[in-house]
């Protein structure tokens, strides 16, 4: 659990800070279009992912593990890194800049279900790529 606990605190942290850096770069989040430099946040949950199980397969499993395992493993990162996202989002929206209407709950949940589903396929992918261990099905 701690390595799960450990990548899905770095996805949080550095999806916190690209908020700031998405505001900061004078991009406007309330509208329903995404700008093309938004899809760059796609790397987030990939690079967390990717190494988180990768460290479990190495470190925990001495280089042996399943793809159910690998699912799993993807599964407690993201939903450590979801949740710690969703919060910083919310704190973000409230408390980031008073005064400032440029997020909008509506349209921060939109972005957050987005990522959600990339977050689903990428622990799909990851796990079909770091599987060592062959399950034959006879």
């Amino acid at each position: 659990m701690k390595n799960s606990v450990i990548f899905g605190i770095l996805i949080g942290v550095l999806s916190l800070i690209w908020l700031f850096v998405m505001r900061a770069t004078g991009y406007n989040l309330t509208d329903s279009k995404a700008s093309p430099i938004e899809y760059a946040s796609i790397l987030i949950p990939l690079v967390g992912l990717y190494f988180g199980v990768r460290n479990f397969r190495d470190g925990e499993l001495k280089g042996n593990m399943g793809f159910l395992e690998a699912l799993i493993q993807s599964f407690k990162i993201l939903l450590v890194g979801g949740a710690l996202a969703i919060f910083a989002g919310i704190v973000f929206i409230n408390w980031g800049n008073p005064g400032s209407q440029d997020t909008t709950f509506q349209s921060f949940s939109g972005r957050i279900f987005g990522a959600l589903l990339v977050g689903v396929i990428m622990a799909f992918g990851v796990s079909l790529l770091l599987t060592t261990k062959s399950n034959k099905v006879d």
